[in-house]
């Protein structure tokens, strides 16, 4: 679902501006092509795309956060990705998006036209490697998550996803979480409840600290390696 255009038409060779200095545009894959990319604006909790919904095109993630979901039959929800700024979603197997795409914050993406990328993909090498390269990053990212919701302890899914966030979000020893403790725990097939007593746990054990609501100061990292076991 497309919203408000913040910036027409643009040769996506012009980086923008992320969370953490210029976001490469989608890895430099359009840069080859030559391909026209555009900016869409979204709000907190907007919605992207549904499920089921034409997978019509390919995002990235410039600023804010994304989150991708599954609403299940019971009315549970599943998040079964974070994306942060330079991250690419939306890129599906099949003509449909398997998950739903909602913004977590005010959060701004470029899209291309998927059928205009898989084109480019037929006719340059290079953008038919990156692309491998995107899915198969995704393939592991997915098989980890599985792991992590069927063998994992609550303690162990809580440490692995600070350690993950920590890769990805830590700036000058901080790490400002864009997510709330429910989305938390809808990520790591927990509740909202457990989530927050893990959190506090660790914090009364000095293996971090809180500097804000949703800022957090890992103060141990190796005592969270050796509960991500």
């Amino acid at each position: 679902m497309l919203t408000r255009s913040i910036a027409p038409s643009l040769n996506v060779n012009r980086a923008a501006p992320g969370a953490f200095g210029p976001v490469e545009p989608f890895f430099g894959l359009t840069g080859h092509a030559g391909l026209i990319a555009t900016e869409f604006t979204y709000r907190k909790d907007e919605e992207i795309y549904g499920e089921d919904e034409p997978a019509e095109y390919v995002y990235q993630v410039v600023r804010g956060a994304m989150r991708t979901y599954k609403l299940l039959s019971d009315g549970r929800r599943q998040i079964g990705a974070f994306h942060l700024p330079g991250d690419v979603f939306g890129l599906e197997s099949g003509t449909k998006h398997r998950l739903a795409a909602e913004a977590i914050i005010d959060s701004t993406v470029r899209l291309v036209k998927r059928r205009r990328l898989e084109h480019a993909a037929g006719t340059d090498v290079r953008v038919a490697h990156k692309l491998w390269t995107i899915t198969a990053d995704d393939l592991k990212r997915a098989e980890e998550h599985i792991l992590l919701l069927g063998r994992k302890s609550a303690m162990e899914r809580v440490a692995n996803f600070l350690l993950e966030m920590d890769r990805r979000l830590t700036v000058a020893g901080t790490m400002a979480l864009p997510m709330c403790r429910r989305d938390i725990g809808d990520y790591l097939g927990l509740t909202l409840e457990t989530v927050s007593r893990a959190l506090s746990q660790l914090n009364d054990e000095g293996v971090l600290g809180f500097s804000g609501a949703r800022q957090i100061v890992l103060r141990n990292h190796q005592r969270l390696r050796n509960m991500d076991i």
